[in-house]
């Protein structure tokens, strides 16, 4: 269970980073670093307002036109750059955000208190009891996996920002303007990786350079999954999610490498992922 809820969290995490790749082939190293912004929103505002969800409702709009500012002045110079270019802008961010994270919340390392009637324990046999916040992370992450897989498929919208990812070209002479759904696409990837560090952020600790771990970890889920994959980015992120944490519980001194030994088997006979 907490493998499936780690593997949950992460495709939060890794179908942002997957959706600004595969729809604007921008590599966003700062992606990990929106995930920090997001624990740390939460942080502040809970101790603000006093309640995680009231933070997290006034911290997702932040998130989401913080990802319109670095579309609009920042990425939109980048698309027809090479990923060199846009590698060294966005590692570049990872500096400025570090920084100001520095500046505006200081260095010390704080904890974000669970909501009272989420703070208990459910039973599941008479000597193992499950923390209930655990189970609803991992509801709410399987109904926006879900949403996400709905909007993609089902609507217009999604048929418009596939479209935009195969031919952009053919999607702007049908009369539609590419670029503000490329500006939704990086808002929607940002807000959904800030958002799985706000519900993360009872979970584990805030603290500077969080982000850096997980930017890895969701880059792995990526080149498992196949570049641009939201369904390979969920398959990818539960093999991951698993196999930490049952590397953890067998073989705990070689629990840091066990998911790039997944990640390198995977390769050997799909190399470009399991949904290229």
């Amino acid at each position: 269970m907490n493998g499936l809820q780690y593997g949950l969290l992460l495709f939060l995490i890794a179908s942002g980073l997957t959706l600004i790749f595969g729809i604007m082939h921008i590599l966003n190293l700062a992606h990990g670093a929106l995930y920090m912004v997001g624990a740390y929103l939460a942080w502040w505002l809970t101790s603000l307002v006093g309640h995680l969800f009231l933070a997290i409702l006034l911290a997702v709009p932040l998130a989401v036109g913080l990802g319109v500012l670095i579309e609009r002045f920042l990425m939109q110079a980048l698309y027809k750059r090479n990923h060199l270019d846009q590698v060294l802008l966005t590692f570049g961010l990872i500096l400025v955000f570090d920084a100001l994270q520095g500046m505006l919340w200081g260095n010390d390392v704080h904890s974000v208190a669970i909501p009272a009637f989420l703070s208990g324990s459910i039973a599941l046999t008479e000597t193992l009891d499950y923390p209930v916040y655990r189970l609803f992370v991992s509801v709410v992450c399987g109904l926006i996996a879900l949403a996400m897989y709905l909007i993609l498929q089902r609507t217009r919208l999604g048929m418009i920002i596939r479209g935009g990812a195969s031919n952009r070209e053919m999607v702007q002479g049908l009369g539609i303007d590419i670029r503000r759904i490329y500006t939704l696409v990086f808002a929607a990837g940002a807000a959904l990786t800030a958002f799985a560090g706000m519900i993360a952020a009872p979970l584990s600790s805030v603290y500077p350079g969080m982000g850096n771990q997980v930017l890895i970890i969701a880059f792995v889920v990526v080149v498992i999954g196949g570049l641009g994959s939201i369904r390979g980015a969920f398959l990818g992120a539960l093999l991951v999610g698993l196999t930490a944490t049952w590397g953890a519980l067998l073989v705990p001194d070689f629990a840091g490498m066990v998911v790039y030994v997944l990640m390198a088997a995977v390769l050997l006979f799909k190399p470009r992922g399991l949904f290229a």
